[in-house]
């Protein structure tokens, strides 16, 4: 099988897939093109959902080293360079942290790092455990089918991300509205995209300003206490990291439940062997993180010189994109990636050949992956001992995906007790 022979184009242009080169798997699961580039097409070009083409590594090793190399940039700012998407892309933004190389990267990650150890994040699962409890309770108390979308995937990373920053509940709705416009992928939705985008802003000022005028103890004092007290920040990069932080708090998290919520109910016996031993929810979360990954396929990086890679060369002031969930697919470091195996972890994401890439690695390592990594405990703990009994209300083949969105998942998953 070829990258030309099997890229599956026209159908994922039928499905209105955003990567035309990597269709999906059965029921969302990983594209069988990762397959293909390990063995084939380690560093081939891809066709990115703006239709730029770039090459794009796929081999798990070669990502690592990528993503730790000292000679590796996120400034893409540059006349020429490759976007995801049309229009306005995250990349534009020279404040955001996400964009931003040492020094000024380690000075804005040293502001949040104390917010997001493992000891301040074990000290709110209590709290989170309470909210998974409330939402489930209106699941078991429905008299039928509900969307386990909105009745508990959404909600429980949403409520959690307002109250450790002190966002209103009230402006969910807002905020998740603004952020799926700005992960379209859709021809038509490029203005609305950019709209969402300075919407969406405009709201982190307003909440800054709030947090200004009446001071408290939320993440979003912190950062203004380090921009107003300390000037560790510019105006714009405290802006910049409230609208990520609200942003990355609820989508990502909202998005891993619900395809690792599909993934075991879709085969009953997953899930029946994690209603008898709740134990292996820390084992299944990572089998979830490996397997549906984050929901992206990707980030761009640009060399600031010659990178030697088992899938060839990269050149100096190239700009590449690294497929993380081809990385997590990888033969040569997860036996057997194809399978869905809920103990093939540890259940702390390390093995003996070293740990999925749904987080990254390296500078940019996910701030926010200790908060995620609980929150996903949490929602598939909760809902095996308080449902043991939840099973799908419709056939998993029927279950509407999006298609045209940086984050692919499930429309709605049906349910019930």
């Amino acid at each position: 099988m070829s990258l030309d022979a099997a890229d599956g184009t026209e159908s994922a242009d039928r499905l209105g897939w955003a990567w035309p080169d990597l269709p999906p798997g059965e029921l969302g699961a990983p594209s069988p093109m990762f397959a293909v580039r390990h063995a084939e097409a380690p560093l081939a070009p891809l066709t990115l959902p703006s239709g730029d083409r770039i090459r794009a590594i796929a081999r798990y090793e070669d990502i690592r080293t990528v993503m730790a190399h000292s000679a590796t940039s996120r400034n893409l700012r540059y006349e020429g360079a490759p976007r995801v998407t049309k229009g306005l892309s995250i990349e534009d933004d020279p404040a955001s942290m996400l964009n931003m190389d040492s020094p000024e990267h380690t000075r804005l990650r040293r502001i949040l790092s104390g917010t997001f150890t493992p000891r301040q994040i074990e000290g709110w699962r209590p709290r989170v455990r309470e909210i998974a409890g409330e939402l489930v309770d209106t699941v078991a108390a429905a008299s039928g089918p509900v969307d386990l979308v909105e009745a508990f995937a959404f909600p429980l990373p949403s409520l959690v991300i307002c109250e450790l920053m002190g966002v209103p509940a009230a402006d969910q709705s807002r905020f998740r509205h603004w952020t799926e416009l700005f992960l379209s992928t859709g021809d038509a939705s490029a203005e609305d995209r950019v709209s969402a985008a300075l919407d969406f802003a405009g709201y982190a000022a307003e909440l800054i300003a709030t947090h200004r005028e009446r001071p408290g103890d939320d993440l979003i004092d912190v950062l203004v206490q380090a921009r107003d007290d300390d000037d560790r920040l510019t105006e714009d990069e405290l802006v910049a990291l409230v609208f990520g932080l609200i942003l990355a708090g609820h989508e990502t998290t909202a998005s891993q439940i619900t395809r690792g919520a599909l993934r075991l109910l879709s085969h009953p016996e997953r899930w029946a062997a994690l209603v008898d031993d709740p134990g292996l929810t820390p084992a299944v979360v990572e089998e979830i993180l490996r397997y549906d990954g984050p929901g992206g396929y990707g980030m761009l990086r640009r060399m600031t010189e010659r990178v030697e890679l088992s899938g060839g060369v990269v050149e100096a002031g190239e700009a590449v994109f690294l497929l993380l969930p081809a990385g997590n697919m990888d033969p040569d470091v997860f036996p057997e990636p194809e399978s869905f195996e809920v103990t093939r972890f540890d259940g702390t994401g390390d093995r003996a050949h070293g740990p999925h890439l749904s987080f990254g690695h390296g500078p940019h390592y996910c701030l926010g992956a200790n908060l995620a990594r609980m929150e996903l405990q949490v929602a598939f703990e909760t809902l095996a001992t308080r449902l043991p009994s939840l099973h799908l209300a419709a056939p998993a083949t029927t279950v509407p995906w999006i298609g045209e969105a940086l984050i692919h998942r499930p429309v709605s998953v049906p349910v019930s007790v």
